[in-house]
Parts: structure tokens; sequence; C-alpha cells
């Protein structure tokens, strides 16, 4: 099959009109077109007036010989029609028959589900440790904090089963380069589970809470079914290192899991793991990260300001955006996690502190529209020292949001136009913040640092000259957004091992390889892999 790109389409056009667009581009007629299948769809609205669809199809035509023999002549031709990449995922290495220990992964979120997917296909039989719970009694455990403020330390946004990006947008798009067989491969995997078929195809995916809810059980059920064993309520407080090797890991209970090889995916926020892990001599490095807020607009303001007249059309849905500003200090500000149609989330995982994130459902259908608004730190300038250093940092400021927000789990939150203006608010305007528990109006400055508030507040104009009403005075700011990536990274090699302690995998965005659902799956697909070709490599040469 070949593959053609860059046809552009009305945004309103018929059904038949995409055939005759591939039909008109290649000079093709009756039958010598013989299948057509979308293989991406994007919406092109630099023209507010002109919105556009642009289409990737693969085809399959009577004599594909000529085709690109008439493409290698025609060089506009030849930029844009090309042989289908081959997407077919085929696994790396199989389980020998004997002379390997099970190898375990720790962590369910996206880059541990993959991780024990991929090992589970291979023969591999892993064994999954999580911290927390199934995900249908995290999901409860995570409600009892926005609605009673009663927060459990092993179960919440950042711990339990599905990882933190259960609750957030579930966007299923990055800027990672990876084969296209592997992001496939979760697509693929994710469909099957039951996401829309519809991922497969647009330029930006995104599933939602409630729907990878439901995905992560039947992803469990696979996994178990290949012969995975999952333990939940297990919590990894050791790890048994014998010369420079890992031999196994200890859990909370008192047991020791004998095992040659372990995945770590443990997500940004496994703070008690990362010291556990730097008391062993795992090599830890600070990394740089981000710290700001959340910001809540009207999602009609964001609609109108990147669609114009074709707002809330059904095929662009609700209206996204990504910024950036460089600020005259050097501190670049951008937003993070952008969730049109969503909601501001408690998302803490450690008593006594305040931390945001944002999610959305399927439908995004909410009235606001969220995103953080955050700006970029790094070791050397504001958390120099030690390889742990930026956790104190992160846990500082989230004290400090706890505090300023009443002590009682509610936010801190103020207007966008008393924050520009240097005042603390006292009371809210038209637009209502969706953070549950609730929030406390006051002063965003006592719980950020000084820099971020002045690059912040230099920020906002220049994102308004970009969207019309983004620095509106009755917009919402909620703090505080620190959990953006991870604070370390666990330094690996070629092969994908720690590298100072063999048979150690760090993977995914707690070790600092990751961020975001899709590229958390990518990395455990890829760590899995390498994980594959050790045991079976060391089960030959034994």
């Amino acid at each position: 099959m070949l593959r053609l790109t860059e046809l552009k389409l009305p945004l309103d056009h018929p059904p038949e009109a995409l055939e005759a667009a591939v039909r008109a581009r290649l000079g093709l007629r009756g039958a010598e077109l013989r299948s057509l299948h979308v293989a991406r769809r994007a919406w092109d609205a630099r023209k507010r007036s002109e919105i556009v669809l642009v289409y990737s199809v693969d085809i399959e035509v009577s004599d594909e010989t000529a085709l690109l023999r008439r493409a290698a002549r025609d060089r506009t031709l030849a930029r844009t029609l090309g042989p289908k990449p081959d997407t077919t995922y085929r696994p790396v290495a199989r389980a020998p028959a004997a002379g390997w220990k099970r190898p375990v992964v720790i962590g369910t979120g996206p880059c541990g589900i993959f991780a024990a997917l991929i090992l589970a296909e291979m023969g591999f039989r892993p064994i999954i440790l999580d911290r927390g719970k199934v995900v249908r009694e995290r999901t409860k455990d995570t409600w009892a904090l926005w609605r009673k403020r009663e927060l459990t330390p092993e179960s919440n946004v950042q711990f339990g089963e599905g990882g933190a990006g259960t609750f957030s947008d579930g966007k299923l798009y990055s800027g990672i380069k990876a084969p296209e067989s592997l992001t496939r491969k979760v697509l693929e995997e994710f469909v099957a589970a039951g996401a829309p078929e519809e991922i497969l195809y647009v330029a930006k995916p995104h599933i939602g809470t409630f729907r990878l809810v439901t995905m992560v059980e039947s992803l469990r059920e696979k996994i178990t079914a290949l012969g995975g064993e999952y333990r939940f309520g297990t919590r990894v407080t050791d790890f048994v290192i014998d010369r420079g090797a890992i031999r196994g890991v200890i859990t909370e209970a008192g047991g020791t899991i004998e095992t040659d090889h372990v995945v770590l995916a443990i997500g940004h926020s496994s703070r008690d793991t990362f010291q556990a892990l730097f008391d062993r001599g795992v090599f830890i490095e600070a990394k740089p990260f981000s710290i700001g807020v959340r910001i809540e607009h009207p999602q009609s303001i964001i609609d109108a300001a990147r669609f114009g007249d074709f707002a809330k059309h059904p095929i662009l849905g609700a209206a996204d955006y990504k910024l950036v500003h460089h600020g005259s200090t050097g501190r670049d500000v951008y937003s993070f996690c952008m969730c049109p149609g969503g909601t501001v989330v408690a998302a803490t995982s450690e008593p006594g502190r305040v931390v945001t994130n944002g999610m959305s459902q399927y439908s995004r259908a909410e009235r606001n529209a969220n995103s953080g608004i955050v700006v970029g730190i790094t070791p050397d300038r504001d958390y120099p020292g030690h390889p742990l250093a930026g956790i104190a940092f992160q846990r500082h400021w989230e004290e400090q949001a706890f505090i300023a927000g009443g002590g009682n789990y509610n936010a801190p939150a103020q207007r966008v136009g008393d924050f520009l203006a240097g005042r603390p608010s006292t009371e809210l305007g038209s637009v209502v913040p969706s953070y549950k528990p609730g929030v406390t109006p006051t002063d965003l400055a006592r719980c950020l640092p000084d820099f971020v508030v002045a690059a912040i507040r230099e920020a906002l104009p220049a994102f308004g000259r970009q969207i019309r009403g983004f620095d509106m005075e009755d917009a919402v700011m909620t703090g505080v957004e620190t959990r953006t990536s991870s604070p370390i990274r666990i330094r690996r090699g070629a092969d994908f091992q720690s590298i100072n302690t063999q048979g150690l995998f760090p993977a995914g965005e707690g070790a600092g390889y990751a961020g975001g659902i899709f590229s958390a799956g990518v990395d455990g697909i890829r760590v899995a892999e390498a994980v594959g070709r050790a045991m079976a490599g060391l089960a030959a040469a034994a």
C-alpha cells in the first residue's frame, strides 16, 4: 500500500470529497483506486475564516510501481506519496523454557502497564507491584479528597492502578520520536481495551478519565490472562543490590521478591522510593522541571479566539492552545497539560500539601478550559547541591499552598486582574473555579517563588495578545502546580539499564524519560524489549 499526505479539504466537505481528492491528485480512474483508508486527520486553523482538514490516507492501487515511477519524476507528488510505513508490532524475544526468574514491574501507570503487557506477550510472566489500589477503589479514594477532604496517601491522583494519567485529559499524542510500530501498538491496545477507534487517526486523540478507568481494567485482564501477576497494596521500601546488580525488592510487609530484572515505572511522585534508591547507591541526578499555577477561562472564550465562526463545530470540538513566552529574565513561561472543557483537580499525595492538576472527560463539555501556566526551573539555578533537592523544593511550595488555602485542602486562588495588580483577591468574579474541595481567595505570591510570580506577570499580557481574553481580569488562577515532571533522572545507558545497577531498568516519567500517557506507554514497550533481550540472552548463556 501507499501513503498520500497533505490532502486539504474544507471543514464541512461531503464524504465523497476525500476519494475525489485522492483521484484528482493521483490521476486515478475507476478500478485503478482499489481501496482508501484514513491514516490521519488533522485541522489547520491558522486562518480562522478558512479552517481546513488535512488528511493522510493509505491507498491500494492497481499499479503501484507505475504510480511510484511517476512520483519520482514529479517533485511535488514525490513529497507527498510513498510506501505505507510498516506499523506491525513484532516481539523481540521469547521466554526460554527455563533458567530465569520472573521480572518485576513496579508501578501500574501507562509505562508499567505496557512494560508488563510486552513482557507477558513474550512469555516472561511478570510480577506487577503497585502501592495503591485497583482503579475502581482508587477512584473512590480520590473522590473522597475532592468531596470530603479525606486524603489516602497510598491511593489518590498520583498512586494506584492507571497512574496519574487516569485523572487527566487522556491525551494520546506527544512530540517523541519513535518507530510507528511502537506508537501504533499503544493506540491499538487502547482501542482493543475500549477506547474509541478514532484515536487511530485523529491528530490529537484523547480519551478522558471515565473511559480510562475501564480501559485500565481491560488491560489488567489481558496481562493476567497472559501470565502476569498483579499485587496491589504492595509498596516497595528497599532494593536488594549485590555487587552492582539487582537481586530483589523488599516490600513494606517485610517480604523479599527475588528477581534479576526490575522495571522501575514508579511515576514522578514516588518520593520515598527515590530516597530508597539513592540510599542504595543507585545513580540519580537532579533534573529541570516547572512550577506554577492552573488558570481557568470560560471555554467559550478559547473557542472564539481559536476558531472564530467555526467555534463549537463538532469535528473541532472544544478548542485547545499551546503558549510559550520567553521572559526578559531568561525564564520561560508556558502552558502545560491543557484540558479543554475540563476541571482543575486536587492532586496531592502527601498530607498537609496542596497540588493541582487538570482533568477532562471524553466529551470535554465542562464550562471552563484550564491549563498549567508554569515556569521552567533548573537544578543549578534554583535547587542546587543534592540530587533530591528538587523534591524538597516542591514540598516547600506545596506546604505554602496548603497554608494559603486555609489548611483544609482548599487551594489558594486569585483573579488574574488582582494577580497582575499585585493585590490579594478577596472574592472571585464571573469565572467559577472548578477545583474541589474548594478554593480560598488570596495572594498566590504567598505560595510561589518571587521569580515565578514575576515571570507569570510578564507572560499573561503576552498570552492575551495571542489569545484574546486570556488575561481577562476574572480568569481564575489556582495554586500550585508542582508535579509537571519528575524532579530527578535515574540515569540509564543504551541498554536501558541503570548506569551503575545491572538489572534495574528506570522507565517512564518518574525516571525522567517520558511526559504523559503516550510517551510513557512507548517507553514501557522499549524497556520491556530491553528486559526481554537481556533475559533471553542470560538464559541462553546459562
